[in-house]
């Protein structure tokens, strides 16, 4: 396995599966120069203009023009330079190709994947910092994979462009710089849906996914050094949700911390303790989220607005007896 930067990874991923599957389109604005954050250079040398296309700076259009591609065959992997803009393809994701399956019969999907990059800590300001999860997660049909790593952002989006459903990837920006080992071509790649345990424990659940993953084992660090025992999972995919690895570590544990980057209202950390409540009983759970407002510009505001281990280590000893 070669290490290589999470961003490395994305153009990795979609190299491979352009090789792969000569139906693999890329297009997006500047995705022939590389994109906004670089992650697609020398693909436009490796494809051809057919397969790299750079388009106007027209979102919704762009998206619908490759949602109708999706149904004619094609499995094109659409940039959207920053989550924020996500709003602007709404219409094509949630009254078209989250719906397309259902209402022709089950005689169409949509292969279509959305690649986009989320997330504060940047200092990009209220209009480019967001992970906006809240507007997705209630679209049935649709997928979303938040991969936390290198390798499973390679994995990841290998399995949404194969995925026959919509998905939308999220790319965390602040993530770009990790570097770890990736697999190499031809790696297994599991069906999206699935999360894995970073860290085993009996005490608390820690959730997270994205960057705060990171956090979440950060904070583990910390309870460690009280003597609580943390098992931290990773979702990787926030729909669908792996209920079975969170009843699992949720029955064990009977406490959760679910940490989320966004605001409380409507996110995945509600989702995820409505799972375990229905799927483990009686169980004590706090979430740890960003407060209610859009995120600041200012760097010690914004970072101020960020869950940190710090907080998510002290909800799990208000819900942990020492």
């Amino acid at each position: 396995m070669a290490e290589l930067t999470y961003l490395q990874a994305v153009r990795e991923g979609l190299a491979e599966e352009m090789i792969r599957d000569p139906t693999v389109v890329l297009m997006g604005e500047d995705v022939r120069l590389g994109g906004v954050f670089n992650a697609t250079p020398g693909l436009l040398d490796e494809f051809g203009a057919e397969r790299v296309i750079d388009t106007p700076i027209s979102e919704m259009g762009f998206t619908g023009a490759a949602f109708g591609a999706a149904l004619c065959g094609i499995r094109p992997v659409v940039e959207i330079m920053f989550a924020d803009f996500l709003g602007l393809v709404i219409d094509t994701l949630a009254n078209q190709a989250t719906k397309y399956w259902y209402v022709s019969n089950e005689q169409a999907s949509v292969p279509l994947t959305i690649r986009s990059t989320v997330g504060a800590g940047g200092r990009f300001g209220a209009f480019h910092s967001q992970t906006p999860v809240g507007w997705l997660q209630n679209l049935p049909g649709l997928k979303i994979a938040a991969p936390s790593t290198p390798g499973d952002m390679k994995l990841l989006l290998q399995a949404a462009i194969r995925d026959d459903n919509p998905t939308v990837i999220f790319e965390h920006k602040l993530l770009y710089g990790r570097r770890a080992e990736v697999p190499d071509a031809g790696a297994a790649v599991e069906p999206l849906g699935r999360a894995v345990t970073r860290r085993d424990g009996s005490d608390v659940t820690l959730v997270g996914a994205l960057a705060t993953v990171e956090v979440a084992l950060a904070a583990a660090d910390l309870l460690a050094d009280d003597g609580i025992s943390s098992d931290v999972i990773d979702l990787r995919c926030l729909r669908p949700l792996d209920i079975e690895t969170l009843a699992s570590s949720i029955s064990k544990t009977r406490r959760l911390v679910v940490v989320e980057e966004g605001p409380p209202v409507g996110g995945y950390a509600a989702e995820v303790i409505a799972v375990a409540v229905l799927a483990a009983g009686g169980v004590s759970a706090r979430r740890v989220t960003s407060p209610d407002i859009p995120f600041p510009f200012s760097g010690p505001l914004e970072d101020a607005a960020l869950p940190s281990a710090q907080a998510v280590a002290a909800a799990a000893l208000d819900i942990v007896p020492l």
